[in-house]
């Protein structure tokens, strides 16, 4: 095909990944220095030396560890692991995990011309590595494939099942362990996994059933809620309008038939009578004593006659009629009228 790039080369590489644990957590100076141990510690081992002098290894920092990719034979990242995991027990501060696993890489150059490499051979490697905790040794299963093959190894291959990496991936996963080195727990992660995998399906099914109903519950409660709300605002009978009434002083319409007594004793023995309906609300006798004068009009002017509205009488108060002189034939007939009301 024209216009496209030359195909990768790629390679077989047995690939070592490690990280130094708990590193974020460390003070920053104290990472440099677990570095600078780390990187010694590496080094120094003989399978290192060995295959850097041959041409036959690239390192790559990692930050908080890194990867060597081996281009040299299938157990040279376990005899590294294994030198780097004895040399480790003299610095007890210093955690490790490694992931060793063999496969396809593409040699590239970086960003700082320097030699690199990508491909599945080493994120798988990364990936196991993930899976463990200080001082494994694991190992992907096509790697322990092959080192099964040799009796000095195989004893120290120990299967423990599949563990879920990155994008849900699953990987069978081997561990590496001796009475010298590596770590025979089963990793904290697939721990965890087995304990979700072991819980009875019963369990969860009764978990979800009473999330479901707990659910339908509420639902039902606010529809009823709702529903009754609305039946008790539709079924509540109107607030009838208040009634209000004002019992105004009685007047005489001549000035000198004034009896101050009798005007107020008419108004108060009427306001005591209408007060004994609940249809109205009658003024107390103190709140229309203003209006006693006689320079006023005990309805004109005083704005009251609005609190009836218009085509409604004042049921009491006003003036006497011209006639009605005598004191005791006035009371006659507001007697008549309280019993008529």
């Amino acid at each position: 095909m024209s216009g496209t790039q030359a195909d990768p080369h790629l390679e077989i590489a047995h690939v070592l990944f490690m990280d130094i644990v708990g590193f974020s957590k460390s003070l920053i100076n104290e990472q440099s220095e677990m570095l600078r141990q780390l990187n010694q510690i590496v080094r120094e081992t003989a399978q290192v030396m060995a295959a850097e002098a041959a041409g036959k290894l690239i390192r790559l920092p990692t930050g908080d560890g890194m990867a060597l990719a081996f281009f040299t034979t299938p157990n040279a990242p376990l005899r590294c692991a294994i030198e780097i995991s004895q040399a480790l027990k003299s610095h007890v501060a210093l955690a490790v995990r490694i992931g060793i696993n063999s496969g396809p890489v593409d040699e590239i150059v970086d960003v700082n011309e320097r030699s690199n490499v990508a491909g599945i051979g080493i994120t798988i490697a990364q990936r196991v590595m993930d899976c463990g905790d200080a001082g494994h040794i694991l190992l992907s299963k096509r790697s322990a494939d092959d080192l099964a093959q040799y009796g000095r190894w195989r004893p120290h291959l120990h299967e423990i099942g599949q563990c879920e990496v990155k994008h849900r991936v699953r990987l069978d996963i081997v561990n590496f362990h001796s009475d010298e080195v590596g770590n025979p727990a089963t990793p904290e992660k697939l721990k965890k996994e087995r304990e979700i995998a072991t819980t009875p399906k019963s369990k969860a099914l009764t978990g979800a059933m009473l999330a479901a109903a707990t659910v339908m519950l509420l639902a039902l409660g606010l529809w009823f809620f709702s529903h009754s709300s609305t039946r008790r605002a539709e079924t509540m009978p109107a607030i009838p309008p208040e009634k209000r009434i004002a019992v105004l002083p009685f007047k005489p319409l001549l000035p000198e038939n004034r009896d101050p007594v009798l005007e107020l004793g008419m108004a108060d023995t009427l306001i005591a009578k209408l007060s004994n309906s609940r249809e109205i609300i009658v003024a107390s006798l103190n709140s229309v004593r203003k209006f006693v004068g006689l320079e006023q009009d005990s309805l004109a002017g005083t704005g009251i006659t609005g609190q009836f509205g218009p085509g409604r009488e004042c049921p009491a108060g006003g003036r006497s009629n011209p006639g009605d002189r005598a004191p005791d034939q006035s009371w006659g007939r507001f007697v008549s009228l309280v019993r008529h009301l």
